[in-house]
């Protein structure tokens, strides 16, 4: 079983503007958390909401326990997601602003083993900007293969 896991969401880099990270813990079950630590889970789509005052992942698939019996969990479910209230707060009044939006960079587990998940107040965007960091990218690699072959 692979000690800690990380799983990365690559398409929030490119299509979101990061403003704010909280690194956030995940109420799951035991076969969910089982099933991370074997990386068996993608956050490529996924997105956070807000429910009531409390934060929620939404669209976040952690594949079946192999090995789980009739108490298996479902792929696709909403998980709680666990801050301080005070960030809580702050994130609830920040992403009611136009525009700006609640996304997971990335899910791992810490050196205790328990799960957590990064995630970041963003703002989207626009192809221009994408095609920007594109330029940027391709550069940043020149430059890196004409320094390596000195």
């Amino acid at each position: 079983m692979q000690k800690n896991a990380n799983i990365l969401n690559k398409r929030a880099r490119f299509d979101y503007e990061i403003l704010d990270k909280y690194n956030a813990g995940i109420v799951l079950t035991g076969t969910e958390i089982k099933s991370i630590r074997l990386g068996k889970a993608s956050i490529a789509e996924s997105f956070c909401e807000f429910n009531n005052g409390e934060l929620f992942l939404i669209n976040a698939t952690i594949e079946e326990y192999l090995y789980g019996t009739h108490y298996n969990h479902r792929a696709k479910s909403e998980r709680k997601l666990l801050l301080n209230k005070k960030e809580l707060k702050k994130l609830n009044k920040d992403s009611d602003n136009k525009g700006l939006t609640i996304v997971p960079l990335r899910l791992y587990t810490n050196e205790k083993g328990l799960a957590k998940i990064e995630i970041a107040l963003c703002r989207g965007k626009k192809n221009y900007d994408k095609r920007e960091s594109l330029k940027e990218k391709d550069t940043k690699r020149d430059i890196d293969r004409i320094k390596k072959s000195f």
